[in-house]
């Protein structure tokens, strides 16, 4: 064993390199970036394992189902909302025979740091009727990462294990162990475990149920859901769930708590129903602490019989959104708040988010707003990504954020109501993301509107991740949409050609078919990393 200093997202990703992996896969996507960064760097400076970013969470996850239908054990990671993306191979894989370990890493985002909402993933977990894992520190993400694997290939199924941004996004000293052998490439001889049709599928899902009954009861004794001070006879006021993050912000105020409180911390899931039952029967009243939504508070309902006083964020103990907090638990367990200290003269200026100085972005978007003038019945749709600033003043350029690629859906459903002049901006990764399916759709019914797709060769948000193409092939793709050639433009977003580039929008805006205009310009965090690394080797 040895001590290393890790991230949260990296306790993730060595702990699959000393599970064994053979490869993993993803979309970046803040708070789960970090996992195959740090996995893509173990593969340069050691051969192995294979790690590559995807075009999106749903090629990514259907890229690990590959992996594991030979027999290879593999890590899939995305945030939350990716989730929604992957959903689709997700919920079937749990009816698969899965053979070689795969384990989902999902980072969930609890008070939208960075996210357009803060689902709770350990919903799909129970969705798709899995076993799902959270850790509540670094040594414990490393631990259930292993874990992990081995339920994944004992119960036959994928095992979510389940972060949130301050575990993600955090540091501590983790005690690692030794690295796995990969598994052997071995196909499997019986397919019927890896065929969904109905006649299959059924059976399979009957499968699942029994896997089920035996996942209940390995999660009722499993040393991960610790059962404390519910002593067989005796009433308490007060008895404590905690999940993930809820236990540490609970052990935080401990001390000052008088008396002796019976406590039940769930970190596997599905929920050990006969603690839950156990804990309520020693207790008059229960306060659930966990991140992200009511998950275990809503089912305690379903599961004890005894009435109950049920409290946490359904009830206003907690709140319901955001993160969690040690002084938000201290109000909910009735203690006192704690005194602030304040430093006089330490006052932080304002940070509100904003584009780069010398983002191409700026320019574009400049470009698209001469182009519109005042027309207020023209409509120009957007997208998530750090174009999406671009609704900030001073452009106030687009209207909709709402989802990975739904900017060219969006026009297009726009331009069919009857708008006349209807815009799309979208990068050029989210393009590549989800995007291009709606430019089919577009292409198809040659729909009235025009779409930006404002490419400066990097996954810009989650900090500098390269696109899966580069511009050209961008480029021959839209062009093997059978777009008319005259109207997929290309365009430089820079000050001296402001002119022309507003004139270009313009026309492509009036004209009545579909336009493409790509503007191309790098990233000015890329090319300024870039350039300091180009001068660091040449001074090597």
């Amino acid at each position: 064993m040895s001590d290393i200093v890790l991230l949260g997202d990296e306790a993730v990703a060595l702990g699959a390199v000393h599970a064994g992996i053979s490869a993993a896969y993803g979309y970046p996507g803040t708070p789960s970036t970090e996992i195959l960064e740090f996995l893509i760097d173990y593969k340069t400076r050691h051969g192995a394992p294979h790690a590559a970013w995807c075009s999106n969470e749903k090629t990514a996850y259907e890229d690990a189902l590959g992996v594991s239908f030979v027999g290879k054990r593999v890590l899939v990671t995305m945030k939350h909302v990716g989730l929604n993306v992957a959903a689709d191979p997700f919920v079937n894989s749990g009816l698969l025979n899965i053979r070689g370990g795969l384990v989902l890493a999902v980072a969930d985002d609890p008070g939208m740091h960075s996210s357009q909402n803060e689902q709770d993933s350990r919903f799909f977990a129970e969705f798709a009727k899995i076993i799902c894992l959270e850790p509540r520190n670094q040594q414990e993400t490393y631990e259930m990462t292993l874990e992990a694997f081995e339920l994944s290939e004992k119960f036959h199924i994928p095992v979510m294990l389940r972060l949130v941004t301050r575990l993600a996004h955090s540091r501590a000293i983790v005690k690692v162990g030794a690295k796995r052998d990969e598994n052997s490439l071995s196909k499997p001889e019986e397919k019927r475990g890896w065929m969904l049709l109905p006649a299959t599928a059924r059976q399979n899902y009957l499968d699942l149920l029994e896997k089920e009954k035996e996942m209940l009861a390995w999660a009722g004794d499993s040393a991960r859901n610790p059962l404390e001070n519910a002593r067989g006879g005796k009433k308490y006021p007060l008895g404590i769930i905690t999940s993930g993050l809820g236990r540490n912000y609970y052990d935080e105020n401990l001390p000052e708590l008088s008396s002796e409180i019976p406590r039940l911390h769930i970190s596997a899931y599905p929920l050990p129903r006969n603690k839950i039952r156990t804990l309520a029967a020693a207790c008059e009243r229960i306060i659930v602490i966990e991140e992200g939504y009511p998950l275990i508070e809503e089912k305690l309902k379903g599961i004890l019989e005894q009435d109950i006083t049920i409290s946490g964020k359904l009830d206003g103990t907690l709140p319901r959104t955001g993160e969690l907090t040690p002084d938000a638990v201290r109000r909910a367990l009735g203690l006192e708040a704690r005194q602030l200290r304040s430093e006089p003269g330490m006052e932080l200026p304002g940070r509100p988010p904003q584009l780069c100085q010398g983002c191409p972005h700026i320019d574009t978007y400049q470009a698209i707003n001469e182009a519109i003038g005042d027309d207020s019945h023209a409509v120009v749709t957007s997208d998530i990504g750090c174009y999406a600033l671009g609704a900030l003043p001073p452009y106030r350029a687009i209207e909709t954020i709402v989802c990975m690629g739904a900017s060219i859906g969006m026009a297009k459903g726009a331009a069919e109501a009857g708008v006349q002049r209807v815009v799309a901006t979208i990068g050029d990764s989210t393009f590549l993301h989800s995007g291009i399916t709606s430019l089919v759709d577009a292409a198809a019914a040659d729909t009235p509107m025009t779409v930006v797709i404002l490419d400066n060769g990097t996954v810009g948000m989650t900090g500098g991740q390269e696109t899966i193409l580069p511009t050209s092939r961008v480029h021959r793709m839209i062009e093997g949409l059978e777009i008319d050639p005259a109207h997929i433009r290309s365009i430089t977003p820079l000050k001296k050609n402001a002119e022309e580039n507003r004139r270009i929008i313009a026309e492509e805006i009036d004209h009545p078919g579909l336009s493409v205009i790509v503007s191309i310009r790098e990233c000015i965090e890329t090319a300024k990393r870039d350039k300091k690394k180009a001068a660091q080797e040449g001074q090597a």
